[in-house]
């Protein structure tokens, strides 16, 4: 995988949220995307069509074993960046150069043993009473700190 940033994505079983993320990436030039095996076929009819065209510049890679692919990219120097009501830290704390950006299921999130592989666990500051947000919401408010980052 070459590319400063990686989108890793554990068991979504939504196609509205997975092709809203992949349509999202495109728009921040992220080109390469992990699905865990778990996750919504991504070529379901509803899939491609919610990513308006997205899914065909997209590198989208099923990995049988997303664990083992996120310590093989850690081992190789990205970071592991997964969201988590349990983080210390925001998202406006990290770096986002050179990382694997990890979202989770939308009713259990990302699981304990991914977070356990995490460089760091993040989540994104509200002021009201939600305790957390739909999965494509929230991939799109990171990545695009990661192109506020960018064009800084």
């Amino acid at each position: 995988m070459n590319g400063e940033i990686l989108i890793a994505l554990c068991d979504l079983q939504d196609p509205g949220n997975l092709g809203t993320i992949l349509r999202t990436a495109d728009s921040a030039n992220i080109k390469n995307v992990l699905v865990s095996k778990g996750t919504v076929d991504c070529y379901s009819s509803k899939v491609v069509r919610s990513t308006m065209g997205a899914i065909f510049r997209s590198n989208v890679v099923e990995c049988k074993n997303l664990k083992k692919s996120l310590e093989i990219l850690k081992d190789k120097g990205y970071n592991i960046i997964v969201t988590s009501l349990d983080a210390n830290k925001t998202i406006y704390d990290v770096n986002y150069s050179k990382s694997v950006i990890v979202i989770g299921n939308e009713a259990n999130g990302v699981s304990e043993e991914i977070q356990n592989l995490a460089t760091n666990k993040v989540i994104i500051p509200m002021l009201g009473k939600t305790e957390s947000l739909n999965a494509s919401v929230a991939a799109g408010i990171i990545i695009y700190e990661y192109v506020r980052q960018k064009i800084k």
